[in-house]
């Protein structure tokens, strides 16, 4: 592994291990029933077309670090994207994700920079790019490739502004 992809996965282990060490012992797991978070249309613009997909929005810490755990099915149709405040270099991973997914990491053009394709389910693995991106989406596992979407093409958002 080259050195510096092991230098960013080192720094990105640490941040998670900092977060979780901060977390309240004892404290219990409350999920957020998906269908509450803001929602948005995807559209990933391929050499095929436009392929749309219905978006939870993970626009809080809370939900960010919630993602898709638990879920048991996501519809070809659905998926969750996690802006980020800033182009930054993000890492992901599977805790407590009982389905694959694919990940799409969006960089500050509004392309994708990296696609990690059916990640397995189930591990604490970090995932990252290595490019600083704007959002990653996830979406259901072989849905990329069944959709034909490649890195470098356009995915387009919209949004909605934080309430009051």
């Amino acid at each position: 592994m080259p050195r510096r992809a092991a230098d960013m996965r080192a720094r990105a282990l640490a941040g998670l291990l900092a977060v979780a060490a901060l977390w309240p012992a004892g404290r219990a797991w409350a999920l957020e029933p998906i269908e509450s978070f803001p929602r948005t249309m995807v559209d990933v613009r391929t050499h095929a077309g436009h392929q749309w997909f219905d978006t939870a929005v993970a626009d809080t810490y809370e939900r960010a670090e919630q993602g898709l755990m638990f879920v048991r099915r996501l519809p070809a149709d659905q998926a969750m994207l996690f802006p980020q405040d800033s182009l930054q270099v993000a890492s992901m991973w599977m805790k407590n994700t009982l389905i694959p997914l694919d990940m799409l990491f969006i960089d500050g053009h509004g392309r994708i920079a990296c696609l990690l394709a059916n990640l397995p389910p189930l591990t604490l693995d970090i995932r990252t790019c290595p490019t600083p991106v704007a959002a990653v989406l996830e979406i259901g596992g072989g849905e990329a490739a069944g959709r034909g979407i490649r890195v470098g093409d356009r995915v387009q958002y919209r949004l909605s502004p934080a309430g009051p």
